[in-house]
């Protein structure tokens, strides 16, 4: 069936869809050269379409191995050349298959490397997959759909849930992990209990931790203005660790500001450096939002870590408190190990003293 990608500036892009159904959400790209089964179970692309950059997805196949949530998330995928014969000792079935018993639309037969350079020249902007033979009414009646903000509720856990281990006792704050941080916070040692993103300060202090840690997820964090006044209650009182989402809401909870980047950073191989040490980090990204520098003045923050690609805040450690962020993925899933260390800095905060 012939399908195309429509952008609210008028842009067309055309393909193939691999199923009839429409997709309505903000079009960004992701430059990853595998990983497209973690991208789409990623909570953090919750309300997004997908354009993947690397021109051939699906050749290893899918595996309940690489899932890092319950289903995936994403409003849509746009693909260049979709692998129906995938290859891979760990393959359990096809992409195509997969997307398909999801109910995921996709377009594939796409100019990806089009769409992605309309992206970086004007923004991120709202789309929309639709058939070829969709009407000029069914068209503006997806683009009228006000934009979705309520998606942590969304992605966040329904229960408290608990991962025992013999370690110091972390709470979980879910604005939308995934299931690797997790497993790396576990591996180190970690009893974890995970709760919902709209737990409050209170409910966290009586399951007695010894530290907190706040996630990822999707969105504007200015959308949560509860979980800030959340976090503002928590300051000080344990060792923090906030990554990605969690930074931003770090960030507004001790006065700063966030904004919008043009086009966000999405991949796996961003580089960061550690303004530490030096050296400079191969990271796995997601984000739309990034912490304003100049709003950091006077707040008692020395920020860590860069983006080398635009200079953006990506990285911070209160001078105060027991408190650090990233704006990053430590564990990758998928992409390079180089940022593990910063789940043993975790550690170190929260055994001190022992």
């Amino acid at each position: 069936m012939k399908g195309k990608l429509i952008l609210e500036d008028g842009s067309v892009f055309y393909g193939e869809m691999l199923q009839n159904g429409n997709a309505v959400g903000e079009v960004v790209f992701n430059t990853g050269m595998t990983g497209y089964q973690e991208i789409l179970t990623d909570p953090s692309y919750c309300g997004q379409i997908v354009t993947l950059t690397f021109p051939l997805i699906g050749n290893y196949g899918v595996a309940d191995l690489f899932e890092q949530s319950d289903k995936p998330y994403v409003r849509g995928f746009v693909i260049s050349e979709l692998c129906v014969n995938p290859s891979n000792w760990q393959a359990e079935g096809a992409l195509a298959d997969y997307l398909k018993s999801r109910n995921i639309p996709c377009i594939y037969g796409v100019d990806t490397r089009a769409i992605t350079r309309k992206i970086r020249s004007h923004g991120t902007m709202k789309g929309i997959i639709v058939s070829e033979a969709a009407s000029e009414a069914e068209i503006a009646e997806l683009f009228a759909r006000p934009p979705q903000i309520e998606v942590v509720k969304e992605v966040t856990t329904k229960s408290v849930y608990r991962m025992l281990n013999h370690g110091p006792h972390v709470v979980v704050i879910d604005y939308g992990i995934k299931r690797n941080i997790l497993n790396s916070l576990h591996k180190i040692g970690c009893n974890l209990t995970i709760v919902p993103a709209h737990t409050t300060a209170e409910q966290i202090m009586a399951l007695q931790p010894d530290g907190i840690f706040l996630s990822n997820g999707p969105g504007d964090p200015k959308d949560l203005p509860e979980a800030v006044e959340v976090i503002k209650d928590l300051l000080g009182k344990k060792p923090m660790f906030g990554i990605c989402l969690g930074h931003q809401l770090i960030a507004l909870a001790l006065g700063a500001d966030t904004y919008k980047l043009k086009f966000g950073h999405r991949g796996s191989n961003q580089p960061v450096k550690n303004l530490t040490t030096g050296r400079v980090h191969i990271t796995s990204q997601n984000h739309g939002y990034s912490v304003h520098e100049d709003s950091l003045a006077g707040k008692n923050l020395i920020i860590t870590h860069r983006a080398v690609n635009d200079g953006t805040v990506e990285g911070m450690r209160h001078q105060d408190i027991p408190l650090f962020s990233v704006q990053y993925h430590p564990e990758a899933a998928p992409g390079p190990d180089d940022n593990t260390y910063l789940f043993d800095e975790f550690w170190t905060l929260l055994t001190k003293g022992e």
